[in-house]
């Protein structure tokens, strides 16, 4: 009897990414994972740097009020270095008319007029100065006098007595220094990058409460892959800070489009987290139109008659205090009333109903939305199925997002399927059961890295037939693609694992002694892991009094 060939003879199929099978991703990306963490012990990047910094002004302040104080500053840096840039421009034009303190002659080129009081120079000059929280607020006042469209947006209580004015102070000092004696295109781009990366080490710290305006980067770049908005209307009901966007953006100039190639639509229905959006998307140099003020997308739709060719969101889940009861007979429940103790398939039809005759919708939800019966939820995710509108499900993995450790799953729904451009496989959805994916990146939090991403968007273009992308093949384990029949005989439930099934032991690109060191390794590592918990555990009982 061959041992090592009856080892291996259940072989995984190959799903070609380029030319690597799903185990070599695999494989590779481990080792890219491990190389990566290394990296990131030895050398933090600018942002982390600056983070750690600024963190340590912050001391006794809440993680929730600190994050107003800190890039509000941020933000007003980034457009008083926009405003210097064309200054200096303008200056060396004087002889030719130009007049570097109209102010119209900023606003015609969409750089927001930065009055003297409020340029970073005087601030920077004055950071030492006692007075210095009346002398941001006044700054803050002044920018919004003079530019309409940030009224109501900016951080103005910078005076207050619990703000300590010398960490104030020190913390100007610290973000003056951002992109210092670069080009100043070159800072403007650091000044975004930075306020990103603030986003999210705030939700990290504001826990719960921080998953309320920010939604995980990997999650919006994955969701942004999956659709590939090049042009149209981008919309999100439910925008946070306004990620979804900032994303969609850095997509279309990746794939040599423009800024401006979509156009942006949102709404929010938290103020604090509105302002913070409207901050978030001007320092990206974004137009949007995010309604003059905050509203809840159910009660009072800013955009009714808005039709979007792409639906991004990632709404509040299982909402049990939306005043559903107020909204029985809206017109937006096509596929039925949904529930007053949850929202999650009121969401599902407001984004269809905001759906072009062509458009696209991709939206993260709570896993229960894919086989939940109470309520009458069972019956309107039938409705929505049998309508041949759900295109694709992607289970992810667990840990993924600051305001709760369960795992999620991403809906993408089309009303266009077999006409249009997006769908050319009607009757048939694809599943993704992505949970095994992503990497750890500290005790609690995990990330899905480049080549996830790479791997399950990869997977959705090849079963499209998109242009470009490789051919697609069912992967035990991993992905399959169902077809209508298929879904009812599993009485119109969702889950991704009740269609790709279980993967196969090995692949046979994977060889026997190669398999059995990798295995003993990661025994090892369990094993020492398992003795450190044994060790913390027998500490913590003898510190209560129960230990030998």
């Amino acid at each position: 009897m061959n041992f090592r060939r009856d080892v291996v003879r259940n072989r995984a199929a190959r799903f070609k990414l380029g030319t690597t099978t799903l185990v070599e991703y695999r494989r590779n990306d481990g080792m890219a994972k491990r190389k990566a963490s290394k990296e990131s012990k030895r050398d933090l990047p600018f942002e982390a740097q600056l983070w750690k910094a600024a963190d340590a002004l912050r001391s006794n302040m809440d993680a929730a009020e600190y994050k107003h104080v800190v890039l509000g500053l941020i933000f007003l840096k980034y457009i008083s270095d926009a405003f210097e840039e064309q200054h200096a421009k303008l200056v060396v034009e004087a002889d030719s008319g130009a007049d570097p303190e109209d102010p119209d002659e900023y606003r015609r080129i969409n750089i927001f007029w930065v009055p003297p009081e409020a340029r970073w120079s005087n601030l920077r000059s004055r950071a030492k100065d006692p007075m210095i929280g009346k002398i941001v607020d006044d700054a803050m006042l002044a920018v919004e006098r003079d530019n309409p469209t940030l009224k109501g947006v900016l951080p103005k209580d910078y005076a207050r007595p619990n703000l300590d004015k010398q960490r104030l102070g020190q913390l100007i000092d610290l973000i003056g220094n951002i992109g210092l004696g670069d080009a100043a295109s070159r800072s403007k781009d650091i000044l975004g990058r930075v306020y990103e990366y603030f986003l999210s080490e705030f939700a990290s710290a504001e826990g719960k409460k921080g998953g309320q305006f920010y939604t995980p980067r990997c999650v919006v770049r994955l969701l942004v892959e999956m659709l590939a908005p090049y042009k149209g209307r981008v919309f999100d009901p439910c925008c946070g800070s306004g990620g979804m966007f900032v994303q969609s953006e850095k997509f279309v100039e990746a794939h040599g489009g423009r800024i401006g190639d979509i156009s942006v639509y949102g709404q929010e229905s938290n103020h604090t987290t509105w302002r913070l959006a409207k901050m978030n998307l001007a320092i990206r140099g974004i137009e949007a139109n995010l309604g003059k003020e905050h509203a809840d997308s159910f009660h009072r739709d800013l955009h009714p008659d808005l039709k979007a060719d792409y639906v991004l969101a990632n709404p509040p889940f299982n909402d049990s205090d939306w005043r559903g009861d107020l909204l029985k007979e809206d017109y937006r429940w096509k596929y039925g009333v949904p529930p007053t103790g949850n929202a999650n398939f009121a969401w599902v039809q407001n984004f269809i109903a905001h759906l072009a005759p062509a458009g696209m919708a991709g939206f993260v939800l709570a896993n229960g939305s894919m086989s939940s019966n109470q309520s009458g939820e069972g019956e309107i995710r039938k409705a929505i199925i049998e309508a041949d509108l759900v295109d694709c499900m992607v289970a992810l993995p667990g840990q993924l997002f600051y305001s709760t450790q369960i795992p999620v799953c991403l809906w993408f729904l089309t009303r266009t399927k077999g006409n249009g451009r997006f769908r050319k496989r009607p009757g048939e959805t694809l599943f993704i059961d992505a949970r095994k994916l992503g990497t750890m990146i500290d005790r609690v939090q995990r990330e899905l890295t480049d080549k996830d991403i790479e791997l399950v968007a990869g997977t959705y273009h090849a079963w499209r037939g998109d242009k470009g992308a490789k051919e697609y093949a069912d992967v035990a384990g991993f992905c399959k693609a169902a077809t209508l029949e298929d879904i009812r005989g599993h009485v119109h439930i969702l889950t991704p694992g009740r269609y790709v099934g279980a993967a196969d032991a090995q692949d046979e690109s994977e060889p026997f002694e190669l398999a059995m060191k990798n295995l003993v390794s990661e025994w090892r590592q369990l094993s020492a892991q398992s003795a450190a918990l044994d060790e913390q555990i027998s500490s913590s009982l003898k510190g209560l009094g129960h230990g030998e």
